[in-house]
């Protein structure tokens, strides 16, 4: 056929003898989702590459290893989500379940890498407690490090406790002195003697417990876990212990309960976290707070020398060592102590 007739044979066409292929993506999409009605509700324990193991009904002894659903996309999964699991869920080896759904949390352990990474990594969700794990020597405390904790409890949601170690090798006033006015719960161990009172401060609570390394935070966990078997290490000449904790993990408690082992932490960046954040904390200065001048930083002259926190003191709705302990707080948290290593 020539040239011409084929063009003959094109004009003869009509749409109806034209099929376009559609494209990928160009189908619409159903916005339904199942509803999975016989989810089965669970506490994630563990994360690793890709897969979590959770906790059926928070019950220790019935683990499963859960994949997430594609319809979660990157919707991320920390130690201590309640979750929804369906799929199989047996427990048994070489089975896979599929998260579906994560419950809102009621508090979050998050920090920066420092305080001028924009981004959040959240450590530990849904813990009531946070175990801020300090040794009185070797290493000494670094009293920085613990304001930083405390901004990160305070507007995260959960209750700090202070856990001093090693009392065997120094005295805890001066360190106990420092932070009476915040009223805090302190537990004070030693190398030589079983931690009850930790053990009792610690029991039917999810707890996360965060420390340096070389603190002794994992000899800690082996006392009150005695099947954890985490590593433990020395302080080096200069003072500063070696990671010995890798990964978080939540651990059960015999008496019930769940420790959360989080790993060993050089620095905590805050870069997340607002003034007003950590004034929110203390019901005392809420009210003088929202009276301050516009991104007003709390911290009084001379940086701040229009800050109205100063007035609840001068009325004697607090006293001056209360306020002077929340600015030591703002001024960990605008990263003007030596917090890192």
């Amino acid at each position: 056929m020539t040239g011409r007739g084929r063009r003959e044979d094109w004009r003869k066409l009509d749409e109806a003898d034209v099929r376009i292929r559609p494209g990928r993506g160009t189908r619409p999409r159903s916005k339904l989702r199942p509803e999975h009605a016989d989810a089965r509700a669970a506490m994630v324990v563990e994360v690793d590459r890709g897969r979590w193991t959770c906790a059926l009904d928070s019950d220790p002894g019935r683990e499963v290893v859960a994949m997430r659903a594609r319809e979660l996309g990157r919707t991320p999964i920390v130690v201590g989500d309640l979750v929804d699991l369906v799929g199989d869920t047996s427990g048994r080896p070489d089975t896979l379940a599929r998260v579906v759904r994560v419950a809102d949390r009621s508090s979050v352990l998050r920090r920066t890498a420092d305080d001028n990474d924009p981004y959040e990594r959240v450590l530990v969700a849904n813990a009531e407690q946070l175990m801020i794990v300090c040794s009185l020597a070797d290493p000494p405390p670094r009293t920085g490090f613990i304001d930083r904790c405390l901004v990160a409890a305070f507007t995260g949601g959960l209750t700090p406790v202070l856990c001093l170690t090693k009392s065997d090798l120094a005295s805890p006033d001066e360190l106990l002195t420092g932070y009476a006015d915040l009223n805090l719960p302190i537990v004070v161990t030693r190398h030589d003697a079983e931690p009850e009172s930790l053990k009792e401060s610690l029991g039917h609570k999810v707890s996360a417990l965060v420390g340096h390394s070389g603190v002794g935070k994992s000899t800690l966990v082996n006392k009150l876990v005695p099947d954890a078997d985490r590593a433990t290490g020395v302080v080096s000449a200069v003072g500063k212990g070696r990671h010995t904790s890798t990964t978080a993990i939540a651990l059960p408690l015999p008496g019930g309960g769940w420790v959360v082992d989080t790993p060993g932490i050089r620095s905590f960046g805050l870069a997340h976290v607002q003034p007003d954040d950590i004034v929110a904390a203390f019901p005392e200065f809420v009210e003088a707070a929202e009276e301050c001048p516009s991104n007003c930083g709390h911290r009084g002259p001379p940086e701040d020398p229009d800050c109205m926190l100063d007035v609840v003191t001068a009325a004697g709705d607090a006293t001056a060592g209360r306020l002077a302990s929340v600015r030591r707080l703002l001024v960990s948290r605008a990263g003007l102590d030596e917090y890192q290593d």
